[in-house]
């Protein structure tokens, strides 16, 4: 089971007179993720190290500390704790003490695995899109009945007959979806996957 963060995480810590902030958040896309890792990082703080994973498409960046001892060790945790659409950035204020590599690492990686051990979470639901035109005698009953259904309305675009849908439902439930919608209106609406 792949799972996501509920919202927001923050976690703080002090590691050798040094203080780690780590601030987590669910993402859908890079721009996202990038424009979180721009909105928390101090521009006082020593360094603002982070890392995001979305799909198979990941990055991190050690903002100089020492090559993979920053960004690595946070992918890594968002990755072993089975996490997807997630960026972190854990941000540090020297405290005069070094903490070698190895300390690096583990301070980072560890700070980051207790913001993403205390989130909250909820599992990652892979959807499919589908496509149908709704005729305004049907529009009523519809909508009405998409929720039950678990599909997320992506657009609602209306035009002289009624309105075309774009909708997101669980991959598994895609048979079921487009039967049920055929049926509930007597065959007059035919969803199909819509191609990205």
């Amino acid at each position: 089971m792949v799972e996501t963060l509920v919202g927001r995480a923050d976690f703080e810590k002090e590691i050798k007179k040094s203080r780690f902030l780590a601030m987590a958040l669910p993402v859908e896309t890079e721009e996202a993720a990038m424009a979180f890792i721009r909105d928390v990082s101090y521009p006082d703080a020593t360094h603002n190290c982070w890392a995001w994973k979305i799909g198979s498409r990941y990055r991190s960046d050690d903002a100089g500390e020492p090559g993979g001892t920053a960004g690595r060790p946070i992918l890594q945790v968002i990755e072993a704790q089975g996490l997807d659409k997630v960026v972190v950035v854990v941000t540090r204020w020297f405290g005069g003490v070094k903490l070698g590599a190895g300390g690096l690492v583990r301070a980072y990686g560890g700070t980051a695995a207790e913001c993403l051990r205390l989130a909250e979470r909820v599992e990652v639901i892979e959807r499919t899109r589908l496509k149908f035109h709704c005729s305004f005698s049907d529009l009523a009953l519809v909508g009405s009945r998409l929720p039950a259904l678990d599909a997320v309305v992506e657009s609602e675009e209306f035009d002289a007959t009624g309105a075309a849908y774009v909708v997101a439902v669980p991959v598994q439930q895609v048979e079921d979806v487009t039967h049920r919608l055929a049926d509930m209106t007597s065959g007059r609406i035919m969803a199909t996957e819509k191609e990205d």
